[in-house]
């Protein structure tokens, strides 16, 4: 079977939770104290690099991406103590990186600013500049791949295959700001992502199809 979006091993899945459990009460009893500004670095200091690892992905920019990131950095310092905890932090704090990156795609700015798109071209040029036993790892050319995808359909990989999300906590990240977040409404929202990541791996299987990464009678993928 086909995986065209592959994420992290998966040895250290149990105990990585237990610690993402441990950290998440530590955040939480430091902002019971009322110290938001230790709550903040360490949340920062945990969570900082795979958040930048994301708006890179979805922006395809540094300067967009470093934009982003130093708007939810602020954020996140002006909103940590209204934040009410109905779901993690973790979960609460891609909400905010996920909204400051859309907030610089529709920026006026970024709209005048040209993308680069360094993934885009790079299926072309290991098809038609490169022989089969030259070629990179099926794993990155899938993750190649995925870089041609939309921002959001980056987005959507990124929170359910690669930091593997319960859909109903995709639901709150990808969420409208003023959007209800009712038990009802995020679970018809987490039935509508579902049938976009379906369409979405749909799409990768078609795109590697097209491009040699996998030969086209792998349809039953």
């Amino acid at each position: 079977m086909i995986s065209p979006t592959m994420g992290p091993g998966e040895g250290a899945e149990g105990e990585g939770l237990a610690s993402r459990e441990q950290l998440e009460a530590r955040i939480h009893a430091l902002c019971l104290q009322g110290a938001y500004g230790q709550a903040v670095e360490l949340a920062m200091r945990s969570y900082g690099p795979e958040l930048r690892r994301l708006m890179a992905s979805v922006l395809h920019h540094p300067e967009l991406a470093k934009d982003a990131f130093s708007l939810f950095s602020e954020n996140l310092v002006k909103g940590l103590p209204g934040f009410r905890w109905e779901s993690s932090f973790r979960t609460w704090a891609y909400r905010l990186a996920r909204n400051a990156c859309y907030h610089q795609l529709h920026a006026p700015a970024s709209r005048e600013q040209p993308v680069s798109e360094p993934g885009a071209n790079e299926p072309q040029r290991i098809r038609t500049d490169t022989h089969p036993w030259q070629r990179t790892a099926i794993k990155e050319r899938f993750r190649a791949l995925r870089e041609q995808l939309e921002p959001h359909e980056r987005l959507l990989l990124m929170l359910r295959v690669d930091q593997r999300l319960p859909w109903t906590e995709i639901a709150r990240v990808m969420g409208e700001p003023d959007e209800p977040l009712t038990r009802a409404a995020l679970n018809r929202r987490a039935t509508a992502l579902r049938q976009q990541f379906q369409r979405v791996k749909a799409r990768l299987r078609a795109l590697a199809i097209e491009q040699g990464v996998i030969p086209a009678d792998r349809l039953d993928a």
